[in-house]
């Protein structure tokens, strides 16, 4: 049976403002998949329907359980907020299918239903802020380089686009709108009108209305959009106006218009037009001023774009410019799964490939994850395998942590974890899994602050699982064997993570699925969580 993709956009959240056509697909699901705040949104309309929700910055794991149910023949709401199209799920969805090779006549359908994005809904509630040309821009740095972000907000601020930026500013991201401001200022006046909407449409709805310059004296967050006007944008009794230009045709307050309207429409009428030449002459009732110029802007536009093309260098007349779309490259690498010691070429061979604008952060696994904006990320990987790095990706993957069985002295158990990273290391997962092996019983590597952890001991193998790593009620896994032999090791870790990969729920972690499911390949889980009270932490985890 072939199943059913539905990419949802539900707009603001209030019922009023949800489509038809989004409420009846809903209804026709089997399975409803959300970010957790988008389903409580919604929950009037999704009882009875089998849920799965996932928390902020997991929406490729969001896309890959829909893509992994509406396979197995069931119809799968994916729901977004505003529009799914507009930084919503539509685009990602599309992603994971086209890496799984989905064609559009013979895998599984999809039908992306449209609502209404942040921009027009906040700017209903601020008046009519863009009733001219306008961008949206986000201001998230997680997945474009801020350097993009700020030629994008340098470009917008100079054509005079009004502009809405979303995700402006977040517990972590504070600088972002900062930087974004000064930017503007450099190309608007200080008192530009701006809109802050925080909610639209929800019960926490606040309204905002300031300019450039005092913005930032206001409360702006995740959920606010910021409405920036451009040069014409205008104040008037609580409301923000951005006129379209009717005024430079058309005399707003008189009901007979001085230019007749077969005349509205003519070029002498459109000084500011495309079309305009050098024997432009005004209009006999000298309404509107013509002007003459030396080349007509058509003429100047050409110009410049033979100019890019290269044809006064005999260059085709076809050529376009293209520009290498770069994105960033996240990899991770280290000397080995038991060497750590980095060589002089190695650490070059980083520098080089990573150059000014990448990033290089060494991470508790003993690698250094890399952050590299490019558009050939095969020529990145082949370089630093010449350099002899272990490369691994990053991500919901799973992770081989190793000790360095001192130096290789204890090397009686490095075959077992050389063929334990061969065979899982980089394998993808609901969520990411770290294992840990130690070579000796001292475990001074923390093997047994893994998900999964291995000690080798007296010739054999004691065997950890379902460590909770972080928190206030954080433990060491649990030792569920013991002397488990060399030549079994391998494949019993092999099954485990097979079983987490196949049963888990999206975003699950291991302790997690060991404590929901009890036993896993014969393994009980035991709950060892100290009997205490926990006080909610200050951060609210």
């Amino acid at each position: 049976m072939r199943g059913k993709l539905l990419v949802i956009g539900f707009g603001p959240g209030d019922e009023k403002h949800i489509t038809e056509r989004a409420k009846e697909a809903i209804q026709e699901s089997d399975i409803i998949i959300g970010y957790k705040t988008y389903v409580d949104l919604i929950k009037g309309f999704i009882t009875g329907k089998q849920i799965i929700s996932t928390g902020m910055t997991e929406e490729v794991s969001r896309a890959q359980e829909a893509v992994k149910q509406a396979e197995q023949g069931k119809k799968v709401a994916v729901i977004s907020s505003g529009d799914a199209g507009v930084y919503g799920m539509a685009g990602l969805v599309y992603e994971v299918l086209i890496e799984k090779g989905w064609k559009k006549d013979s895998g599984v359908e999809i039908e992306v239903i449209p609502g209404i994005s942040a921009i027009n809904s906040c700017a209903a509630l601020l008046g009519a802020p863009i009733m001219h040309d306008a961008c949206t821009i986000s201001l998230s740095d997680h997945l474009t380089p801020w350097n993009l972000i700020e030629k994008r907000i340098e470009a917008a601020a100079q054509a005079d686009f009004v502009i809405a930026l979303y995700n402006p500013k977040s517990g972590r991201r504070t600088r972002q709108i900062m930087e974004a401001q000064k930017i503007l200022l450099k190309y608007r006046s200080p008192d530009t009108p701006v809109g802050l909407v925080k909610s639209a449409y929800r019960e926490s709805q606040n309204v905002v209305l300031t300019n450039l310059q005092e913005m930032l004296e206001h409360e702006i967050g995740m959920l606010t959009t910021v409405i920036i006007g451009n040069s014409s944008t205008f104040f008037y009794d609580g409301l923000i106006i951005t006129p379209r230009g009717y005024q430079r045709k058309y005399t707003l307050n008189q009901a007979v218009q001085p230019l007749k309207p077969h005349q509205r429409l003519q070029k002498e009428a459109e000084p500011w037009a495309l079309e305009q030449t050098e024997d432009m002459k005004p209009l006999k009732n000298k309404t509107v001023t013509a002007f003459s110029v030396k080349e007509s802007p058509r003429e100047l536009a050409e110009e410049a774009l033979q100019m890019i093309i290269g044809e006064n260098q005999g260059l085709s007349k076809n050529l376009m410019v293209k520009q290498d779309v770069q994105s960033i490259f996240e990899i991770a690498v280290s000397p080995g799964i038991v060497n750590k010691k980095f060589t002089a070429k190695q650490m070059m061979t980083l520098s080089a490939v990573v150059g000014e604008e990448g990033v290089m952060e060494y991470t508790q696994d003993h690698c250094i994850k890399l952050q590299i904006l490019t558009s050939e990320p095969d020529y990145i990987v082949e370089k630093l395998a010449a350099a002899n790095f272990l490369i691994a990706p990053v991500g919901d993957v799973l992770t081989v942590k190793a000790c360095d069985f001192c130096d290789g002295e204890k090397k009686d158990s490095i075959p077992y974890a050389e063929e334990l990273q061969e065979r899982l290391g980089g394998m993808e997962l609901p969520k990411e899994l770290k294992l840990g092996v130690n070579g000796c019983g001292m475990a001074c590597y923390g093997a047994v602050k893994e998900d999964i952890g291995i000690v080798y001991r007296k010739g054999a193998f004691d065997l950890f699982l379902g460590a909770k790593t972080a928190g206030r009620s954080a433990h060491p896994g649990q030792i569920v064997a013991e002397g488990i032999a060399p030549d079994q090791i391998v494949g019993v870790v092999e099954r485990i993570v097979q079983e987490y990969k196949h049963k888990a729920y999206p975003n699950e972690r291991f302790y997690k699925f060991f404590k929901r499911v009890k036993q896993v390949q014969g393994f009980t889980h035991q709950d060892i969580t100290p009997n205490i009270k926990i006080e909610a932490a200050a951060c609210g985890e």
